[in-house]
């Protein structure tokens, strides 16, 4: 039959509000990436790049990580930080708007220290947006028997989007964190969340997660 323009619109809108990818969540398979919920994005007023949503989302992601960590799921955190003097990012950053600006990040980049990270926890730091960039990020996550990650943090359609984007073209699962992920204009987290529900992830609200790891753990437990 001949494909409407109406027929295909309503599926594209479909796809884009109510999508949801088929797999399984299990926690022998996913690692929980939090991405860049450091000092210069989530400590209030700290820097003109704070994001005042993320540090709202914040206690709801640090109770995703505790109940991620009594499942022995990994936790890898990532900070966006001056590696190796610079020369390593992306040449074209420099030119990009958001980079006008005299305010310099202290070095190192931390963790914000309501994030509870801990000493036995892998920290990456990356140099631009995704953390599959020029990090080993890809290697650890294969060394750890991992196919799964559960991305969470900030921003959400640059950072967060950026490094789903990377795992899908990686061979991964990718789960995506509605409510555990946060951007500089609110107006921009539907949309971002629209295109990777369509094409790249799963996309969850926080405690879909949980439910989704505490179902496979329990089918697990039956076999």
């Amino acid at each position: 039959m001949p494909y409407t323009e109406e027929w295909v619109t309503r599926r594209a809108r479909a796809a884009y509000a109510e999508g949801r990818a088929l797999f399984p969540v299990r926690p022998d398979r996913a690692a929980l990436l939090v991405i860049d919920m450091q000092d210069e994005f989530v400590r209030p007023g700290r820097s003109p790049y704070w994001v005042p949503a993320a540090t709202r989302m914040a206690p709801r992601l640090r109770g995703l990580v505790n109940h991620c960590r009594e499942l022995d799921v990994p936790v890898i955190r990532t900070v966006f930080d001056d590696t190796h003097l610079g020369p390593d990012r992306p040449h074209a950053l420099r030119h990009l708007p958001h980079a006008d600006t005299e305010w310099r990040r202290p070095a190192p980049a931390e963790v914000w220290d309501e994030m509870g990270h801990r000493s036995d926890e892998i920290l990456i730091r990356k140099p631009s947006y995704g953390a599959f960039y020029d990090t080993p990020l890809d290697t650890i996550l294969r060394n750890l028997g991992r196919d799964t990650v559960i991305i969470t943090g900030t921003l959400t359609n640059y950072c967060c989007g950026t490094t789903a984007r990377q795992a899908y073209e990686r061979g991964y699962h990718v789960v995506f964190g509605a409510d555990a992920t946060a951007t500089d204009d609110e107006s921009r987290q539907e949309p971002e969340l629209a295109v990777l529900r369509k094409g790249f992830a799963l996309v969850l609200r926080t405690e879909e997660i949980v439910s989704r790891l505490a179902e496979a753990t329990a089918v697990s437990c039956e076999e």
